[in-house]
């Protein structure tokens, strides 16, 4: 016993311990003063900033007319407007997309959309945000790889989405009813059950719910309008679903807040071509909303875009 207390407080001992403390201490003192310097905090700093107003559709429109000050035959020079670097014409979730990714890298974006924002397809999804378990499958039976990482990374973009709009994303769960239609189908059960676990597992820590198989009578008791004959039990996975039109909305505020120009109730009439190149240098717009009845508004006006 007296050995090891010997050795354990010995010179060489207690030498490495000290060194050693010191090291941490100095690299934790390095680590915690390293990085750019800030300047010192004052009142005005600590100060939370103002709320964000967007602009009004009125300004919206002025903004579009300021870009193109000709009569619309030819484009009129640099100096005599404010052309936008890019014209989006419709305000679904693909323009919308467009308006976001174009402005986030600094260029003047403006977008018109003919009736309002969402009123088509953007609006009239399935409203899910899945990995893709069809895909899955094809991966399985067809030997593709590109659809396995597109599962990958369809399941990793679903819980990256779950964390940034949370107020518009949710958890949503299917089931899927396992039936006995005159032949001996009791093979799927296993079947569905070992693709559902393989979609749980490919997604990993980021998986929502786990799947799980459910009996006829459970099936029945939460699904009372499921037909009873061969009914053989169900299959229960999760997914995601999201507000599409909500989702869609955030896009065009983000945009406007990047920048961008957007106004809804603004039709396309046609476009503009240079004559000398042939190249579309912007459109004739008309606002059409509802009410407008003044001829400065209803009449068409150019918009220019490089």
């Amino acid at each position: 016993m007296s050995s090891i207390i010997r050795k354990v407080f010995s010179r060489r001992t207690l030498a490495y311990v000290s060194g050693g403390t010191a090291v941490a201490l100095g690299s934790g003192y390095w680590y915690l003063n390293s990085g750019p310097a800030y300047p010192q905090s004052t009142r005005e700093t600590r100060r939370a900033p103002p709320p964000w107003t967007p602009p009004s559709r009125s300004e919206m429109l002025d903004s579009l007319r300021a870009s193109g000050k000709g009569d619309g035959t030819k484009p009129p020079t640099q100096e005599e407007e404010e052309v936008f670097d890019l014209l989006i014409v419709g305000g679904g979730a693909t323009g919308a997309g467009i308006a976001v990714d174009a402005a986030s890298r600094g260029l003047k974006v403006a977008l018109v959309e003919r009736d309002d924002f969402s009123a088509g397809t953007s609006s009239k999804s399935t409203k899910l945000v899945h990995g893709g378990v069809r895909y899955l499958q094809k991966a399985v039976m067809e030997l593709d790889y590109d659809q396995y990482k597109l599962v990958r990374e369809a399941l990793h973009e679903r819980r990256i989405f779950l964390q940034t709009a949370p107020a518009i994303f949710s958890s949503f769960y299917f089931e899927g009813p396992e039936a006995d239609h005159g032949e001996n189908r009791y093979w799927q059960v296993p079947y569905y059950w070992a693709g559902c676990k393989m979609y749980d597992v490919l997604a990993g820590k980021e998986n929502m719910e786990s799947s799980y198989l459910m009996s006829k009578g459970k099936a029945l008791e939460t699904f009372p309008m499921l037909k009873q004959d061969g009914l053989v039990g169900a299959l229960v996975y999760y997914d995601g679903q999201h507000n599409d039109s909500r989702m869609n909305i955030a896009l065009i505020m983000t945009a406007v807040k990047l920048g961008a120009t957007i106004t809804n109730y603004t039709e396309v009439t046609s476009l503009l071509k240079d004559p000398t190149t042939g190249q579309l240098t912007g459109a004739m717009v008309t606002d059409t909303l509802p009410g407008s009845t003044s001829k400065s508004q209803s009449k068409p006006f150019p918009v220019r875009a490089r």
